[in-house]
């Protein structure tokens, strides 16, 4: 591998871990505490949550995706291991990336429209469920990359 392919890796390692860590400490404590609160208190404190987040979290997402890819193709003149381990691992994170778009995203709008206007949907818990229900495999998809881009940079 060569020296700017795994620089790429291990920026890629920096921006994935931070999702990453994110996802991992909300499927560990952030959502069983949340199951612990009424409605209204859900809502605004995840609506609250995720404007910081979704305004925050996108540099170290599309650093981790854009390093990875980097990786992967700088790796690819010099070593086939390297390469597909950088590949497996943007690969990865586009699947993370098809689950926050399609399922977290909408929520964590409605969440934070609802925290704007004060107000709690009739429909919180089932919001927060559904968030829910993406979340481990999300911190999963997170850390095989992370295993992946490793990988690349012994290989």
């Amino acid at each position: 591998m060569t020296l700017l392919s795994q620089l790429a890796a291990l920026a890629a390692i920096v921006g994935t871990g931070v999702v990453y860590g994110t996802d991992v400490f909300c499927a560990l404590v952030q959502r069983p505490a949340l199951a612990r609160v009424d409605d209204a208190t859900l809502t605004a404190v995840m609506g609250n949550v995720h404007r910081f987040a979704d305004r925050r979290m996108p540099a170290p997402g599309i650093l981790g995706v854009a390093a990875a890819a980097t990786a992967a193709g700088l790796a690819s003149a010099a070593d086939r291991t390297a390469a597909a381990a950088a590949a497996a691992a943007f690969l990865l994170l586009v699947g993370w990336m098809v689950l926050y778009l399609r399922i977290s995203a909408p929520i964590n709008r409605t969440l934070t429209a609802a925290a704007d206007a004060h107000k709690t949907p009739s429909n919180a818990r089932a919001l927060q469920r559904d968030w829910d229900r993406v979340i481990v495999p999300r911190a999963v998809l997170q850390g095989l990359a992370v295993v992946a881009l490793c990988i690349s940079l012994i290989s």
